[in-house]
């Protein structure tokens, strides 16, 4: 089990109180032992802190000891991807090997900020070329594949790259390539089970750019765990507002919990609840039921808990109380 971070900014907080909350969020996750800690890269989002996931890692990585952490992920389109490597390989240096770098194709954002950010191409070919690049600047030699281009400070690293994917596109790609998959079911749940079985056939552990000899998927899943299944649906209603006002193209920070009655209609509800289908909502006998169901349904070999309330204290208690009941 590890944690998806995307540094959440509640209603009539800041960003600095948002990424302070996140912190000591990491300090909780490293002592409850949860597998990996790693943050999400978003832009032109006003309730989301998580945008600079480099600088986010190093302030986390250096306040604990023993969890993984790492990107989920860097947005390759955004990004030089020798940057990426110096800057990643460089936290690996500083850290001890503690470091995870998780790529996606997608840029995070809405087209006008994605033009803003655009670094690099964003086709499969390209995105294939540029990770075969990153391998060969983590590698010994230090050296781009496709280039005789050097970084002192990434070469020796190995940082372990992820892909990561929402649909069978993206798992054909980490297939192919050898490396394993993160599906982002905990939003974009359509093609989740055949993007899984995609990326199984694909599966190519001879690859030149393989790293590991066989599939190994983690998924993403909404949890929100509180003592009551009661308490725990009154939190999750931050949860669909907050998806309902993206419907709406109202953009803000996180809301605060409401009656469940009061959510929104039927129609709209039932939007939210599709999309959020994948998830573990309740109490810890509840949502470790809906864990195991969804663990024997796809199969994966790791979860990636994603966990939104409008108190961080609220937060941590569900990462308590699911690392007391699942561990």
């Amino acid at each position: 089990m590890s944690i998806l971070d995307l540094v959440p900014i509640p209603e009539g907080r800041t960003a600095a109180e948002g990424i302070a909350a996140s912190m000591e969020a990491a300090r909780q996750a490293d002592e409850l032992g949860y597998r990996r800690l790693w943050f999400a890269e978003h832009h032109n989002t006003p309730g989301l802190a998580a945008s600079a996931s480099a600088l986010l890692i190093a302030r986390a990585a250096s306040l604990t000891e023993r969890i993984r952490v790492g990107a989920g992920g860097v947005m390759l389109p955004n990004h030089s991807p020798l940057m990426v490597a110096e800057q990643y390989g460089t936290l690996a240096n500083m850290f001890g090997g503690r470091i995870d770098l998780g790529l996606g194709r997608a840029p995070g954002t809405d087209p006008m900020t994605a033009r803003a950010l655009a670094r690099s191409a964003a086709d499969a070919q390209s995105f294939a070329r540029n990770i075969a690049d990153l391998q060969g600047w983590f590698g010994a030699a230090g050296t781009a594949r496709s280039a005789p281009i050097f970084s002192a400070v990434s070469a020796g690293t190995d940082v372990p790259i992820w892909v990561l994917g929402s649909t069978v596109n993206g798992a054909s790609i980490a297939g192919r390539l050898g490396l394993p998959f993160s599906v982002a079911s905990h939003f974009a749940p359509e093609q989740v089970m055949q993007a899984i079985e995609v990326y199984r056939d694909a599966f190519d552990p001879k690859a030149p750019t393989a790293q590991i000899d066989r599939p190994y998927i983690m998924a993403g899943i909404n949890v929100l765990v509180m003592p009551t299944d009661e308490e725990a649906r009154r939190q999750w209603t931050t949860v669909q507002q907050m998806f309902l006002n993206i419907r709406r193209g109202r953009r803000g920070k996180i809301p605060p919990p409401v009656d469940p009655d009061q959510v929104a209609p039927a129609f709209e509800l039932a939007f939210a609840e599709s999309a959020l289908r994948f998830k573990a909502v309740g109490s810890p006998k509840t949502a470790v039921r809906a864990l195991e169901e969804f663990v024997a349904r796809t199969g994966v070999d790791e979860l990636i808990a994603v966990t939104y309330t409008y108190d961080p204290a609220d937060r941590m208690k569900s990462f308590q109380l699911l690392a007391e009941h699942w561990f």
